[in-house]
């Protein structure tokens, strides 16, 4: 536990886009053996592929790993999971909150400056993953997308291998429009040296600019005033592959980002599955996880029957 002005805990908000990194940022800073013991709060675990040999002790609500780090779920909101963690009698050297894809950080940020959290908390940085691949300035009308540049003091300009040097210079302008201060640095697979992301020795963020009595949940409605929308499917049957290839094909141009796990005919072992923009992988998972579809996709403008009864379409009777 944190006792005094002088030690209280580093804070680092990773924010960014749907599909920009964020996951891969996490498991980095999780595995790597950095020598510092890191509490890391995230809404879910299931976009946290941690290899189970590092996990000593698991339950519905938070991983321990052999390298004393801890990742957390968010579920009764930020509050509530900050109290539990800062009473929950272990120290740590830093904390990481990871937001939503479509998340205003402004509200988390403000959070630690409510009187409960003040005297132990500190804002060290707010850390925003931007997708060089699939960046688009217009996403930005969004209040909340904008933001999560306009206020980072680092912005990881991710997947740099998946476009020209020139695209990749074009993306930095668009991003020093937005926010002339931050620095920016370029990475393939958020591979980036932690003393560069993690305490970096505070924040620009201003926190008079906003109400500091403002409680960040997963009904805030910083977080959900915006035009995105998600469809969630499930199915108990295999997928047909090239069926899911032309599903995938013809995606409505609204659908940015797509997760989640599915099965394949005479296949045993069900596969995990990622789409940003048009690109998406498949990679199998270990056969003890449950083996049924669950999809979940995010967007702006799509017909959520259309897509559930194309995907329906997919399943293998």
């Amino acid at each position: 536990m944190i006792e005094s002005n002088s030690t209280r805990l580093p804070v680092t908000v990773i924010t960014g886009f749907l599909g920009s990194g964020k996951t891969t940022l996490l498991n980095h800073i999780l595995t790597r053996p950095h020598g510092r013991k890191v509490a890391v709060l995230i809404n879910e675990f299931g976009d946290v592929d941690i290899d189970s040999s590092l996990v000593v002790a698991a339950d519905s609500e938070s991983i321990e790993l052999s390298n004393g780090c801890i990742c957390c779920t968010m579920n009764e909101g930020l509050i509530a999971a900050l109290n539990k963690l800062l009473n929950g009698g272990k120290e740590f050297d830093y904390l990481v909150i990871e937001t939503t894809g479509i998340a205003d950080p402004v509200p988390v940020a403000m959070t630690f400056a409510r009187p409960e959290f003040r005297e132990r908390l500190r804002l060290d940085s707010i850390l925003a993953v931007a997708d060089a691949a699939h960046f688009a300035p217009d996403r930005f009308d969004d209040p909340a997308a904008r933001n999560q540049i306009r206020y980072a003091d680092c912005v990881l300009l991710n997947k740099c291998d998946l476009v020209a040097e020139s695209s990749v210079g074009t993306v930095r302008a668009a991003i020093k429009a937005l926010n002339p201060h931050a620095r920016i640095l370029q990475t393939v697979s958020c591979e980036v040296p932690l003393p560069l992301v993690l305490g970096v020795g505070g924040s620009q963020f201003d926190s008079n600019h906003s109400d500091p009595k403002h409680e960040y949940t997963r009904d805030c409605g910083h977080l959900h005033k915006h035009s995105f929308s998600s469809v969630s499917f499930t199915g108990d049957g295999a997928i047909d592959p090239d069926r899911f290839q032309r599903f995938l094909e013809g995606l409505p141009e609204g659908v940015f980002r797509a997760k989640g796990f599915l099965r394949l005919p005479e296949n045993p072992a069900p596969f995990t599955f990622h789409l940003v923009g048009r690109r998406f992988t498949l990679e199998e998972t270990p056969v003890g996880r449950d083996s049924s579809c669950r999809l979940v996709f995010i967007g702006t403008d799509f017909d959520r029957e259309s897509l559930l009864g194309n995907l329906r379409s997919c399943l293998v009777n």
